[in-house]
């Protein structure tokens, strides 16, 4: 592995670094404060990602993207990942399942999402089907040249923004060494569409501006010409999305942690107490030491798992190994940060106590701690099974 970046990637890394700063930054006080981002904002933030390039860059240029390799896009979302979620994410990185698009589906979905016409969001968890998708509830059930789509979906990120939401539901059921199994299918449901309802969601501690939605579907007509991929393979469609999802909460983490750790030396080198600089006290010192150790192992986790997804060789551990690993270190890290800073660490006048209630949910979407840990543990226990 070669772990010196090129002259582009560091020209990336500052490029992004200075449109977290001066595009976002400024607006980050304003959204904590409010909990929204006005419109106008908004499309002033995707406006300026087109002109600087920084929309669509997870995909490939061949389909209108920036088509950055793995590594340098893990390097961009480190720097976006800096700032206020629901302002980065503006930054416009449509979800990779849109390449399993197929003819008009191409036309209607991903090229506008490429463009930053269009905004997609992914519908799996439900209220009684969270990290056990195979127990989900909503179903699609065949009707002539049409799906009837029946249930409901909570915690789904910006569904109040998006045009459409990638629906994942039961559409059969198989027999298995457990018992029967629920088979499941994806489907492009454009919002408007009778029978499919979105409401805001419930109030979170972690990420203001950026909403959880409940969808609800009540026999709600889909053409099968909108089915993504095949009948019964949502989970084959999934299965890229789902580790590059995780590759990106991972990449995003690390700029968080960089910006508390960043506060916390500057805090230490700057803050007197007893007639010296806090960082002189080994109490402080060694937890700044810490911190810097586990930030680098968690970027070397991290971009290891870019490296091998652009060889062709990362695997469901790589992926979970960089997102437990990112994420648990990002809380403590902000955790930290907070306490070297005394009671200004809890204040709004500092970012240090939002990336510390926004890392909380870190640990959840997108498989939790737990989950990311049965992955692991299932891979290197498996080959001595069979």
């Amino acid at each position: 592995m070669e772990f010196s970046l090129s002259t582009e990637q560091q020209m990336l890394i500052e490029s992004a670094r200075a449109f977290a700063e001066q595009e976002l930054y400024p607006y980050e006080d304003e959204v904590e404060s409010s909990d929204e981002v006005r419109p106008e904002l908004a499309q002033q933030i995707r406006d300026r990602a087109i002109e600087k390039g920084f929309y669509a860059v997870n995909m490939p240029e061949s389909l209108g993207g920036g088509g950055l390799d793995c590594v340098s896009l893990s390097l961009v979302e480190r720097e976006l990942g800096r700032a206020n979620f629901a302002l980065q994410y503006l930054v416009g990185r449509p979800s990779n399942i849109l390449q399993a698009c197929q003819g008009e589906q191409r036309e209607r979905y991903l090229f506008p999402c490429i463009r930053g016409e269009k905004t997609d969001c992914l519908a799996m968890t439900e209220p009684g089907a969270g990290s056990d998708l195979r127990s989900m509830q909503c179903r699609a059930d065949k009707d002539g040249s049409d799906y009837l789509i029946n249930g409901t979906k909570h915690f789904i990120s910006h569904a109040d923004l998006a045009d459409f939401v990638i629906l994942f539901a039961a559409t059969g059921e198989e027999d298995s060494s457990r018992g029967p199994r629920k088979l499941i299918s994806a489907f492009l449901v454009d919002k408007g569409t009778p029978g499919f309802s979105v409401r805001r969601g419930y109030h979170s501690v972690s990420h203001r501006g950026y909403h959880n939605c409940i969808l609800d579907f009540d026999n709600c007509r889909v053409p099968a010409s909108q089915m993504l991929g095949e009948e019964h393979q949502g989970f084959n469609v999934a299965n890229d999305w789902l580790g590059a999802t995780r590759l990106q909460v991972a990449a995003m983490c690390l700029g968080r942690a960089h910006r508390a750790l960043e506060h916390a030396v500057d805090w230490a080198a700057e803050r007197k107490q007893f007639g010296q600089f806090i960082g002189r006290f080994q109490g402080v010192g060694f937890k700044l030491a810490e911190m810097k150790l586990r930030l680098e192992a968690a970027e070397l986790l991290t971009l290891k798992a870019a490296w091998k997804t652009d060889e062709g060789s990362a695997t469901d551990t790589d992926y979970a190994m960089a997102k437990l690993f990112t994420t648990e270190t990002l809380a403590f890290i902000a955790d930290e940060a907070i306490q070297i800073h005394g009671g200004m660490g809890l204040m709004s006048d500092l970012p240090l106590e939002r990336i510390w209630r926004d890392a909380r949910v870190e640990r959840i979407w997108e498989g939790t701690s737990e989950i990311q840990r049965h992955i692991i543990s299932r891979d290197m226990l498996r080959p001595r099974w069979t």
